[in-house]
């Protein structure tokens, strides 16, 4: 890949969630182990240089607090997030049609969203030339705060099926 093409695409779920009683699973928010870890990731993409200019954020409570938390760790370099309905509940197909609706000036996209559809597309993006070890620790868990990094060349209209090259795959907790 030449370096002067490639975007970069961060998928992410979004950090560990409460299960109040009589709470719409729309609203639910984050737990406290979630409002701990959120922050982390931030701190791992500014440790790593993966700071998005655009942000895809489903409209779920505790996708928009995960946000919330990262955006707060990326400081004045974090994009102004933009909400969207269909992220919510999303299977892999319908985050991929939200992606390949992206501005193509857009270099380092960021998308919070849910299970299973986060996993399942960062395994159907993912092109054989991906890190081993990345690859098969998404493939075989994928918990909350989890994040996928991965390199593309193609236009995101384009972006269909193993054409994007999974670099990292990340859980970032405390350290104990």
């Amino acid at each position: 890949m030449s370096e002067h093409h490639i975007k970069r695409l961060v998928i992410m779920r979004h950090a560990k969630s409460d299960w109040p009683l009589g709470v719409p699973d729309h609203e639910r928010p984050l737990a406290e182990r979630g409002h701990r870890e959120a922050p982390l990731a931030g701190k791992w993409l500014l440790k790593h240089h993966v700071v998005p200019d655009f942000i895809l954020c489903s409209s779920a409570l505790r996708t928009r607090q995960t946000c919330t938390w990262v955006c707060s760790e990326l400081g004045d370099k974090a994009p102004t997030p933009k909400l969207e309905d269909g992220l919510y509940a999303a299977s892999a197909q319908r985050i991929l049609t939200v992606i390949n609706h992206v501005p193509e000036t857009v270099t380092t996209l960021m998308v919070f969203s849910h299970m299973p559809g986060v996993q399942d597309l960062a395994m159907h993006l993912a092109s054989r030339d991906s890190d081993h070890d990345a690859y098969m620790d998404a493939a075989t868990r994928y918990p909350t705060s989890a994040m996928t990094v991965m390199e593309l060349e193609k236009p995101w209209a384009e972006l269909d099926g193993q054409d994007a090259r999974l670099t990292h795959f990340a859980v970032p907790r405390p350290k104990k």
